[in-house]
């Protein structure tokens, strides 16, 4: 694994109108002064978990060896769930142990994973939720200040992971689900261009459609300008991922769909 340098990226539910985001910056700044902080995103859904690890998933490769990447989303703060240091050969991670990480232990090759119990890395507090700023934003600090991650707390296997959402074939059906809404409005399944080739090869047949509930969209547009306007239309995205998009317009809120809502590739 890299030596963790002085990057750290924040992604939370938090929002952007309360103290809790300052709070931890104030934090990991409080410790290392030299650290160089980078907001993802605190707009995630509140307690959308799934939303966080398909974002993390996303975009977290793109960074430097030994970014240390912090994920807060937390919804059983103050309870028995573990907090996690994720060790890989290029990055590491510091979360919740509730799947948030779990395109994390799928994608990457060597992972190390570890309880964080060493109280050393834990500030004082009255209460017990705030975990973003009383325990993780200083435990990342340290890991930047060059701790091991030995000194955090033992190795473990049985931490969480999302439930498999991966597309199955059903009757020459491909299933899949919504996955994401973006900031547009376009709405991710967890589709890819690959498992449409797949789709192919086992049914011996094109696909002639995505099914959504009552509605059916044909064919595949090369880019966003391509769509008929007001209508939804299908795009792969710049992440491989099948896309409901409308020309200039939101998907998601036009079509009533949600994340979670079951597709059909036909």
């Amino acid at each position: 694994m890299p030596s963790a340098i002085s990057l750290v990226t924040l992604l939370t539910d938090f929002g952007e109108t309360d103290y809790f985001v300052p709070s931890m910056k104030g934090v990991l700044l409080g410790i290392n002064p030299q650290i160089r902080i980078v907001d993802l995103s605190h707009r995630v859904p509140p307690h959308g978990i799934e939303q966080a690890a398909f974002f993390l998933k996303s975009c977290y490769e793109y960074y430097p060896d030994g970014t240390v990447h912090v994920v807060v989303v937390d919804p059983d703060v103050g309870s028995g769930r573990r907090a996690l240091l994720v060790s890989t050969t290029r990055y590491f991670f510091l979360a919740p142990d509730n799947g948030v990480l779990s395109y994390i232990f799928k994608n990457e090759a060597s992972v190390e994973v570890r309880a964080i119990e060493n109280k050393q890395y834990r500030l004082d507090s009255a209460g017990a939720t705030f975990d973003g700023r009383d325990l993780f934003a200083p435990s990342a600090a340290w890991l930047t200040k060059g701790q091991s991650p030995g000194s955090y707390g033992r190795l473990i296997s049985d931490y969480v992971t999302l439930p498999d959402d991966h597309p199955k074939m059903n009757n020459q059906v491909l299933q899949g689900r919504i996955m994401y809404i973006d900031h547009f409005g376009n709405v991710i399944t967890n589709i890819t261009a690959t498992e449409m080739e797949t789709f192919r090869s086992v049914t011996k047949k094109e696909w002639t459609g995505l099914t959504v509930g009552e509605m059916t969209m044909k064919g595949v547009k090369g880019f966003y300008g391509e769509g008929a306007t007001g209508l939804p239309e299908l795009i792969i995205n710049s992440n491989g991922h099948l896309e409901i998009f409308i020309k200039q317009g939101r998907a998601a809120d036009r079509c009533g769909f949600q994340v979670g809502q079951k597709v059909e590739l036909i």
